[in-house]
């Protein structure tokens, strides 16, 4: 192993996005060790990673599982509650790792955050992605925040779910008016901006924004087109159309959707005002160059979840 080649770390390498920045951060020749409970995936990465795992309990342990990195890079976060995972638990373990990153000596954070995130939300994942970047920001260490939308691309979830709603529903549920916007980005627009950031200095914020807005209605519309599904939109209410994906969940034995995620989208949380877009993947091409696959099969969050406590 050349140990002159600046190590970087990355929490979660073989989940969603940690993946992504893993192979940008590979092919740009860097050394890459990752943090992360689940198990390795023999063939992911083109080259062979470090391997340590995310010791939340034990600080002394996680500080020496970064010790000798130059570079961080955090996508550790949960999308929901479940089986014990809480997000106070989440922020709680977040700052852990900060403070294991300074002591580590640790040069640069490069931090996962999300459009929109505020200390007053009464949305326990903004206001908790508002928390850590105030802590972050007040650590002393070089950092680098990135907010992005709703990311897709690849195993993505929710737009591939939605998908796979349009292939199999006979209807599809519109919360309220549906005209609140998203700006969906590519994951790989996302890694390739992070590893961008971390070969930084100076202290950023920056969103990660596709070049494609859309209302939530318009979403669906697009996307059903593109499928050649299209679907008759019916509006519902949050509560209701927070019931029907619990009953649809229910049958996938997952969580389809939250009523938190359903109050995110209607308030318009996944979209910037004033802000250019910084992705460069277009969704209706990458739907329309994936259109044989996308929804073709539904991806489970608790399925991933179950297999990462293994």
């Amino acid at each position: 192993m050349n140990t002159s080649v600046p190590l970087h770390v990355v929490t979660g390498a073989f989940g969603y996005s940690g993946r992504y920045i893993t192979r940008r951060l590979l092919a740009a020749g860097y050394r890459v060790r990752t943090l992360t409970n689940s198990p390795p995936r023999p063939g992911l990465f083109a080259h062979p990673i470090e391997v340590r795992p995310m010791t939340f309990d034990d600080p002394h342990r996680l500080t020496e599982s970064l010790r000798g990195a130059d570079v961080l890079y955090n996508t550790y976060w949960v999308r929901f509650e479940e089986a014990g995972v809480t997000f106070d638990q989440a922020v709680q373990n977040t700052l852990r790792l900060f403070e294991a990153a300074r002591a580590a000596g640790v040069r640069r954070i490069v931090h996962i955050s999300i459009t929109n995130p505020s200390e007053n939300s009464p949305l326990p994942y903004f206001r908790g992605k508002a928390l850590l970047e105030r802590a972050l920001r007040e650590s002393g260490l070089s950092w680098a925040i990135l907010r992005p939308a709703l990311l897709f691309g690849g195993d993505d979830i929710l737009i591939n779910n939605i998908a796979w709603c349009l292939r199999h529903l006979p209807v599809m549920a519109v919360f309220g008016d549906g005209l609140y916007r998203l700006q969906p980005v590519h994951v790989d627009d996302l890694a390739r901006l992070a590893v961008e950031l971390g070969q930084r200095d100076g202290s950023t914020l920056l969103h990660a924004l596709g070049p494609e807005t859309f209302t939530y209605r318009g979403l669906l519309q697009q996307l059903g087109e593109i499928l050649d599904c299209p679907r008759p939109l019916i509006r519902v209410s949050p509560d209701t159309g927070a019931w029907c994906a619990r009953l649809l969940g229910w049958f996938l034995d997952d969580v389809l959707l939250t009523r938190d995620e359903i109050l995110g989208l209607m308030q318009g949380l996944l979209a910037v005002d004033n802000e250019p877009p910084t992705g460069r993947t277009r969704l209706t091409d990458w739907a329309r160059q994936n259109v044989a696959t996308l929804g073709l099969h539904y991806h489970g969050e608790l399925s991933r979840r179950r297999i990462a406590r293994r």
